[in-house]
């Protein structure tokens, strides 16, 4: 029997079928739904968030030296933050299976970059598998696996967003247990100090030796790679989710040379399969990678030429540029369509935050990745600066020591980022502003979840990935603890209360002291949470038209017949707009 299934959840019924037993991530688009697909498998797959992407990394890999094949995953520019401990791991190596999922975004989704990191297996000498599609994803979680234990290496498991999100049809299999060999004490192997690690790099380069036989022999018999040839005429090397857009758009008679190892590339049968046919094709998304070994090797081929070094291909970008068939489009009237910026949602308890901090023009808001970058978005237009993970305190920093020592005085800096952000990585930025007397105010928006990808849990919330009670870490100990005082706790739909939080933290800044700014109130989207009901109205005797209502950049308010407008079908009843309108025309219902 087949399932319908996506490329996350059928990665995740590839673990379990893999024998892993420990499996550890931080939630990122597009790979979330690998982990929260788990827990369905009960005791037989241990799993857990953790608090940011390193973590999870050393996790894993702690696990695999003792002897258990583990498994983690991230989006991207997650493993950015694990680089440090996956380049090591390279160096020595494992014991039980070690697999590392990388979830690349082409096209930037639903992240702040479009890097391939197809790169990160070159750099850290690490075997590379690419599922193609659902029953892939599957399928090659247990050859990663096997391949994991018998070259000794850490697996990057790469996919993308159309890979990890689109349906196909899978067929399950059973769960093989691996039985974890014995522990023994190794530290001529895990412990990679210089003198170590000198000795580990002959074997690295041995091993990629190796694997590329493998890509040559075994992976074709199991497969992992594949030849489909054809009339000779035109052949084509890919991967990924760009073998379906290739298979789609080349026509009958076409050779496939499709790679699901591509790191080391098996360049000999990559030799053979170019001497079958009189023009060879590339198609892969983003950089060049395999393309610029392949030309360094001496073989002649054509790609970036044509489909470009931009954002993720589709059949029609393919056909257009590889084979210049133009697709036919039915033409229409011209439509005009309202714009649909992104907006935090209605009753959103950032949105005070935000709206308060934006009536001073001299507040400077370094911003953070979550729910809360869309403050930067009008007509709250709060936001300054957004990087990364973790460096709304530390970029920051930075700003405040500049405008100190280039002599302006008249800018407040606030540093933004919400509470599971803050476990991930502001903890070294909350330290690195306490330490380097920084002179700005670090603000943690604590909505009891982690939003933005989807309601997963965090250390903060009190609840473990299994569903499973856990120690609710304190945001305003953790900060007092380093040194900050006074520590602000406020709701942040309280406008009256909320702006004089920010009056007196600023107020504490100019004192010489170390404020730092807790907002608290959960996510309106939280399951288990319940909250006020009662929606809000205006009424329109009282209504001026001033707009002032719109600022606040709720969706569920807009202007009809010249008055203000609430959307019933929307609204949330948190009165925020209710507290901005000078007039008193925006009342809240009897529940």
């Amino acid at each position: 029997m087949k399932h319908l299934m996506s490329g996350n959840e059928a990665t995740a019924r590839g673990v379990y079928e893999a024998g892993i037993k420990v499996c550890s991530a931080y939630p990122g688009t597009p790979s979330t739904e690998i982990l929260e697909n788990l827990p369905q498998y009960g005791k037989d797959v241990y799993c857990e968030w953790a608090p940011n992407e390193k973590v999870a990394t050393e996790v894993a890999y702690g696990a695999s030296v003792a002897g258990s094949r583990s498994f983690c995953t991230m989006k991207m520019v997650g493993l950015n933050v694990a680089a440090d401990p996956l380049f090591t791991a390279g160096y020595m190596g494992v014991n039980g299976a070690y697999v590392v999922v990388t979830a690349d975004d082409p096209s930037c989704h639903s992240s702040q970059n479009e890097q391939d990191n197809r790169h990160y297996a070159r750099a850290a000498k690490i075997a590379m598998v690419e599922p193609s599609d659902a029953q892939e994803c599957k399928d090659f979680v247990r050859l990663a696996c096997e391949i994991s234990e018998e070259f000794d290496t850490p697996v990057l498991y790469r996919t993308t967003t159309r890979v990890c999100h689109s349906k196909g049809l899978v067929e399950f299999g059973e769960r093989v247990e691996h039985v974890a060999p014995a522990y023994a004490r190794n530290t001529r192997k895990y412990v990679c100090a210089p003198a170590n690690a000198y000795l580990n790099h002959p074997i690295v380069e041995e091993r990629l030796v190796k694997l590329a036989e493998y890509g040559c022999t075994r992976a074709l018999e199991n497969g992992l790679n594949k030849v489909e040839l054809g009339d000779g005429k035109v052949g084509v090397i890919t991967a990924s989710i760009s073998y379906q857009y290739a298979k789609e758009v080349f026509p009958e008679g076409t050779s496939f040379l499709k790679l699901g190892l591509t790191y080391p590339l098996p360049m000999d049968l990559i030799r053979d399969f170019a001497k079958k046919v009189e023009k060879l094709y590339i198609i892969e998304e983003l950089d060049p990678f395999m393309e610029d070994e392949i030309k360094a090797a001496g073989i002649d081929c054509v790609g970036k030429e044509l489909t470009g070094k931009l954002y993720e291909l589709n059949t029609e970008l393919v056909r257009e540029r590889v084979l210049g068939i133009k697709p036919a489009y039915k033409t229409v009237d011209e439509v005009k369509v309202a714009k649909r910026p992104p907006a935090l949602c209605p009753g959103c308890p950032h949105r005070g935050f935000f709206y308060t901090l934006s009536k001073n023009k001299n507040y400077v808001v370094t911003g953070d990745i979550g729910c809360y970058t869309l403050g930067f978005a009008p007509p709250l237009n709060c936001m300054d600066v957004c990087i990364c993970m973790g460096g709304g305190f530390s970029a920051g920093m930075g700003m405040a020591k500049s405008f100190q020592r280039e002599g302006v005085t008249d800018k407040v800096v606030f540093g933004v980022m919400g509470d599971s952000t803050f476990f991930h990585s502001g903890m070294t930025g909350a330290a690195e502003i306490i330490y380097n007397n920084g002179r700005m105010i670090p603000c943690v928006l604590d909505n009891r979840i982690t939003g933005m990808t989807g309601h997963q849990d965090n250390p903060g919330s009190g609840f473990t990935l299994m569903g499973e009670p856990a120690p609710m870490i304190s945001v305003e100990k953790v900060l007092e603890a380093y040194g900050f005082a006074p520590v602000f706790t406020v709701d942040p739909q309280d406008l009256a209360a909320m702006k004089k939080t920010v009056d007196d933290a600023v107020a504490a800044l100019n004192e010489g002291k170390h404020p730092a700014i807790v907002t608290r109130r959960p996510c309106l989207l939280i399951k288990r949470v319940k909250h006020d009901t009662g929606m809000c109205v205006v009424n329109a005797d009282k209504c001026k038209s001033c707009k002032s209502c719109l600022k606040v950049g709720c969706p569920a308010i807009s202007m009809e017949n010249g008055k203000a407008f609430i959307d019933r079908t929307q609204c949330v009843g948190c009165t925020v707009c209710a507290q901005a309108c000078p007039f008193g025309a925006i009342e809240k219902e009897e529940k």
